[in-house]
Protein backbone atom coordinates (compact mmCIF):
# COMPACT_ATOMS: atom_id res chain seq x y z
CA UNK A 1 0.00 0.00 0.00
CA UNK A 2 1.23 3.56 -0.58
CA UNK A 3 1.93 6.29 1.74
CA UNK A 4 -0.43 7.99 0.62
CA UNK A 5 -3.19 5.78 0.90
CA UNK A 6 -2.51 4.81 4.15
CA UNK A 7 -2.11 8.51 5.09
CA UNK A 8 -5.52 8.90 3.61
CA UNK A 9 -7.14 5.95 5.56
CA UNK A 10 -5.94 7.30 9.09
CA UNK A 11 -7.45 10.69 8.29
CA UNK A 12 -10.86 9.31 7.17
CA UNK A 13 -10.49 7.31 10.46
CA UNK A 14 -9.77 9.68 12.82
CA UNK A 15 -12.70 12.37 11.36
CA UNK A 16 -15.45 9.27 11.93
CA UNK A 17 -14.22 8.59 15.33
CA UNK A 18 -16.80 9.76 17.90
CA UNK A 19 -15.06 11.10 21.25
CA UNK A 20 -16.34 9.46 24.41
CA UNK A 21 -19.39 11.23 25.85
CA UNK A 22 -18.14 10.72 29.71
CA UNK A 23 -14.20 11.06 30.88
CA UNK A 24 -12.00 8.42 32.09
CA UNK A 25 -12.81 9.03 36.07
CA UNK A 26 -16.40 8.84 35.36
CA UNK A 27 -15.68 5.30 33.14
CA UNK A 28 -13.65 3.80 36.48
CA UNK A 29 -16.51 4.95 38.71
CA UNK A 30 -19.12 3.21 37.14
CA UNK A 31 -16.88 0.11 36.87
CA UNK A 32 -16.74 0.26 40.87
CA UNK A 33 -20.40 0.67 41.34
CA UNK A 34 -20.88 -2.82 38.86
CA UNK A 35 -18.54 -4.41 41.05
CA UNK A 36 -20.77 -3.48 43.96
CA UNK A 37 -23.92 -4.71 42.37
CA UNK A 38 -22.65 -7.76 41.70
CA UNK A 39 -21.59 -8.51 45.29
CA UNK A 40 -24.58 -7.37 46.75
CA UNK A 41 -26.60 -9.57 44.34
CA UNK A 42 -24.63 -12.62 45.38
CA UNK A 43 -24.82 -11.77 49.15
CA UNK A 44 -28.36 -11.88 48.76
CA UNK A 45 -28.50 -14.99 46.96
CA UNK A 46 -26.64 -16.74 49.37
CA UNK A 47 -29.05 -15.28 52.23
CA UNK A 48 -31.56 -16.84 50.37
CA UNK A 49 -30.45 -20.07 49.67
CA UNK A 50 -29.59 -20.46 53.59
CA UNK A 51 -33.40 -19.36 54.43
CA UNK A 52 -34.59 -21.94 52.08
CA UNK A 53 -32.45 -24.31 53.89
CA UNK A 54 -33.84 -23.42 57.35
CA UNK A 55 -36.82 -23.71 56.33
CA UNK A 56 -36.80 -27.26 54.63
CA UNK A 57 -35.39 -28.37 57.78
CA UNK A 58 -37.73 -26.88 60.09
CA UNK A 59 -40.64 -28.44 58.43
CA UNK A 60 -38.55 -32.27 58.33
CA UNK A 61 -37.99 -31.84 62.12
CA UNK A 62 -41.48 -30.48 62.74
CA UNK A 63 -43.65 -33.21 60.55
CA UNK A 64 -44.49 -31.33 57.69
CA UNK A 65 -46.64 -28.80 56.85
CA UNK A 66 -49.77 -28.37 59.46
CA UNK A 67 -52.04 -30.44 57.37
CA UNK A 68 -49.88 -33.27 57.62
CA UNK A 69 -49.15 -32.77 62.04
CA UNK A 70 -51.56 -34.77 63.93
CA UNK A 71 -53.55 -33.11 66.10
CA UNK A 72 -53.20 -32.52 69.71
CA UNK A 73 -54.62 -34.88 72.30
CA UNK A 74 -58.23 -33.70 73.26
CA UNK A 75 -58.08 -32.91 76.76
CA UNK A 76 -60.04 -35.31 79.03
CA UNK A 77 -63.46 -34.54 80.00
CA UNK A 78 -65.30 -34.91 83.33
CA UNK A 79 -67.49 -38.43 83.21
CA UNK A 80 -71.18 -37.51 82.39
CA UNK A 81 -73.07 -36.88 85.20
CA UNK A 82 -75.47 -39.40 86.98
CA UNK A 83 -79.13 -37.91 86.06
CA UNK A 84 -80.65 -36.99 88.79
CA UNK A 85 -83.84 -39.97 89.74
CA UNK A 86 -87.45 -38.40 88.21
CA UNK A 87 -89.34 -36.82 91.04
CA UNK A 88 -91.73 -39.57 92.97
CA UNK A 89 -95.21 -39.87 92.40
CA UNK A 90 -96.21 -39.23 96.27
CA UNK A 91 -93.84 -38.83 99.11
CA UNK A 92 -94.25 -39.68 102.58
CA UNK A 93 -93.06 -37.84 105.72
CA UNK A 94 -92.86 -39.99 108.85
CA UNK A 95 -92.38 -37.43 111.24
CA UNK A 96 -94.86 -35.59 110.32
CA UNK A 97 -97.21 -38.22 109.55
CA UNK A 98 -98.08 -37.28 106.35
CA UNK A 99 -98.89 -38.46 102.58
CA UNK A 100 -98.57 -35.65 99.79
CA UNK A 101 -99.60 -36.71 96.57
CA UNK A 102 -101.43 -34.41 93.81
CA UNK A 103 -101.21 -31.88 95.92
CA UNK A 104 -103.36 -33.02 98.63
CA UNK A 105 -101.39 -33.76 102.16
CA UNK A 106 -103.07 -37.52 103.56
CA UNK A 107 -102.39 -38.40 107.31
CA UNK A 108 -100.79 -41.42 108.17
CA UNK A 109 -100.14 -44.00 111.14
CA UNK A 110 -96.89 -45.94 110.48
CA UNK A 111 -94.70 -47.85 112.62
CA UNK A 112 -93.77 -48.20 115.84
CA UNK A 113 -90.59 -47.91 117.32
CA UNK A 114 -90.61 -51.74 117.63
CA UNK A 115 -91.31 -51.89 114.41
CA UNK A 116 -90.39 -49.16 112.47
CA UNK A 117 -91.61 -48.44 108.72
CA UNK A 118 -88.81 -48.99 106.10
CA UNK A 119 -88.02 -46.22 104.38
CA UNK A 120 -86.42 -45.06 100.77
CA UNK A 121 -87.96 -44.97 97.55
CA UNK A 122 -90.37 -47.50 96.82
CA UNK A 123 -92.33 -48.86 94.07
CA UNK A 124 -96.57 -49.54 93.43
CA UNK A 125 -95.92 -53.11 92.51
CA UNK A 126 -99.77 -54.93 93.65
CA UNK A 127 -103.08 -53.42 94.43
CA UNK A 128 -105.48 -55.73 96.66
CA UNK A 129 -109.31 -54.44 97.48
CA UNK A 130 -109.14 -56.68 100.67
CA UNK A 131 -105.54 -57.79 102.09
CA UNK A 132 -104.45 -59.55 105.34
CA UNK A 133 -101.96 -57.49 107.41
CA UNK A 134 -100.69 -57.55 111.31
CA UNK A 135 -101.47 -54.74 113.19
CA UNK A 136 -99.79 -53.35 116.95
CA UNK A 137 -97.65 -55.85 118.56
CA UNK A 138 -97.94 -57.94 115.15
CA UNK A 139 -100.13 -60.73 117.83
CA UNK A 140 -103.56 -59.08 115.62
CA UNK A 141 -104.10 -59.66 111.94
CA UNK A 142 -107.14 -57.84 110.08
CA UNK A 143 -108.54 -57.86 106.88
CA UNK A 144 -107.50 -54.65 105.44
CA UNK A 145 -109.45 -52.35 102.69
CA UNK A 146 -107.67 -50.96 99.81
CA UNK A 147 -104.12 -52.31 100.30
CA UNK A 148 -101.22 -51.09 97.50
CA UNK A 149 -97.94 -52.98 97.77
CA UNK A 150 -94.78 -51.74 97.43
CA UNK A 151 -91.13 -52.82 96.99
CA UNK A 152 -88.05 -51.22 96.86
CA UNK A 153 -84.97 -52.20 94.80
CA UNK A 154 -83.30 -53.90 97.29
CA UNK A 155 -86.58 -56.16 97.46
CA UNK A 156 -88.13 -54.57 100.78
CA UNK A 157 -91.74 -54.61 100.69
CA UNK A 158 -94.51 -52.68 102.31
CA UNK A 159 -98.29 -51.60 102.19
CA UNK A 160 -100.92 -49.02 102.68
CA UNK A 161 -104.10 -49.31 103.53
CA UNK A 162 -107.29 -48.67 105.74
CA UNK A 163 -106.32 -48.01 109.13
CA UNK A 164 -109.80 -49.42 110.24
CA UNK A 165 -109.58 -50.09 114.01
CA UNK A 166 -108.11 -46.57 114.71
CA UNK A 167 -109.23 -43.83 112.84
CA UNK A 168 -107.88 -41.36 115.09
CA UNK A 169 -104.19 -42.52 114.56
CA UNK A 170 -103.62 -41.19 111.38
CA UNK A 171 -102.12 -38.11 111.71
CA UNK A 172 -101.43 -37.93 115.49
CA UNK A 173 -99.40 -41.60 116.80
CA UNK A 174 -98.21 -44.40 115.15
CA UNK A 175 -99.65 -47.86 115.60
CA UNK A 176 -98.88 -50.26 112.94
CA UNK A 177 -96.27 -52.85 112.68
CA UNK A 178 -94.50 -50.80 110.29
CA UNK A 179 -97.15 -50.46 106.95
CA UNK A 180 -98.45 -47.15 106.13
CA UNK A 181 -102.32 -46.48 108.16
CA UNK A 182 -104.91 -44.18 106.26
CA UNK A 183 -108.23 -42.98 107.12
CA UNK A 184 -110.68 -45.33 104.73
CA UNK A 185 -111.97 -42.44 102.65
CA UNK A 186 -107.82 -41.62 101.98
CA UNK A 187 -107.35 -44.99 101.65
CA UNK A 188 -109.69 -45.89 98.85
CA UNK A 189 -108.92 -42.40 96.82
CA UNK A 190 -105.53 -42.86 96.99
CA UNK A 191 -106.12 -46.61 95.90
CA UNK A 192 -107.43 -45.09 92.72
CA UNK A 193 -104.82 -41.80 91.98
CA UNK A 194 -101.46 -44.10 91.95
CA UNK A 195 -101.44 -46.86 89.47
CA UNK A 196 -98.74 -49.38 89.27
CA UNK A 197 -95.11 -48.33 88.42
CA UNK A 198 -96.00 -45.21 90.72
CA UNK A 199 -93.34 -44.19 92.88
CA UNK A 200 -93.71 -42.99 96.70
CA UNK A 201 -90.54 -42.03 98.43
CA UNK A 202 -90.72 -42.43 102.31
CA UNK A 203 -88.42 -40.72 104.53
CA UNK A 204 -88.05 -38.95 108.09
CA UNK A 205 -88.40 -41.30 111.27
CA UNK A 206 -91.08 -42.35 113.48
CA UNK A 207 -91.86 -40.69 116.59
CA UNK A 208 -92.23 -43.10 119.56
CA UNK A 209 -95.47 -42.74 121.62
CA UNK A 210 -96.83 -44.72 124.32
CA UNK A 211 -99.13 -46.26 122.40
CA UNK A 212 -96.57 -47.71 119.63
CA UNK A 213 -96.47 -50.49 121.32
CA UNK A 214 -99.88 -51.23 123.38
CA UNK A 215 -103.03 -52.80 122.43
CA UNK A 216 -105.74 -50.62 123.26
CA UNK A 217 -107.90 -52.71 126.56
CA UNK A 218 -111.23 -51.34 123.99
CA UNK A 219 -110.33 -53.59 121.19
CA UNK A 220 -109.36 -56.53 123.03
CA UNK A 221 -111.29 -59.54 121.45
CA UNK A 222 -112.46 -57.71 118.38
CA UNK A 223 -111.35 -58.10 115.08
CA UNK A 224 -108.11 -55.59 114.25
CA UNK A 225 -106.59 -54.15 111.37
CA UNK A 226 -103.04 -55.83 110.32
CA UNK A 227 -99.90 -55.43 109.13
CA UNK A 228 -97.78 -57.82 106.99
CA UNK A 229 -100.52 -60.42 105.99
CA UNK A 230 -101.14 -64.12 106.94
CA UNK A 231 -104.04 -64.99 109.18
CA UNK A 232 -107.11 -62.88 110.36
CA UNK A 233 -108.22 -62.94 114.36
CA UNK A 234 -112.24 -63.21 114.62
CA UNK A 235 -113.91 -63.46 117.62
CA UNK A 236 -114.03 -67.32 119.15
CA UNK A 237 -110.72 -67.86 117.74
CA UNK A 238 -107.17 -67.75 118.25
CA UNK A 239 -104.16 -65.67 116.45
CA UNK A 240 -103.23 -69.10 115.20
CA UNK A 241 -106.16 -70.15 113.65
CA UNK A 242 -106.12 -69.90 110.13
CA UNK A 243 -108.84 -68.01 107.83
CA UNK A 244 -108.72 -68.30 104.17
CA UNK A 245 -107.55 -64.60 102.57
CA UNK A 246 -109.96 -63.00 100.41
CA UNK A 247 -108.45 -63.17 97.03
CA UNK A 248 -107.34 -59.69 95.33
CA UNK A 249 -109.72 -57.92 92.83
CA UNK A 250 -106.62 -56.22 91.09
CA UNK A 251 -103.31 -57.51 91.13
CA UNK A 252 -100.01 -57.36 88.72
CA UNK A 253 -96.78 -59.25 88.99
CA UNK A 254 -94.14 -57.79 91.09
CA UNK A 255 -91.59 -55.35 89.35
Amino acid sequence: MSDELASGLRELAQDAEIPPSVSGAEIRLRAVRRRRRRRTAVTVAGACAAASLALVVALNLTGGDREDRPSPAASPTAPPSTPSPAAPDATVDLTRRVLTVAGRELPISSGSARYPTATGRMTVVTKDNVKTLTMYTGKYMEKVAWVIGLRAADGTTNFVGTLMGDEKAPGNYDVTTGWIGLRRDDAEWLYKELAPGAVIEIGGATTPTPAADLLPSATEGKVLPGGTGGAATYPGRTATTPVPTTPSVVAVPAG
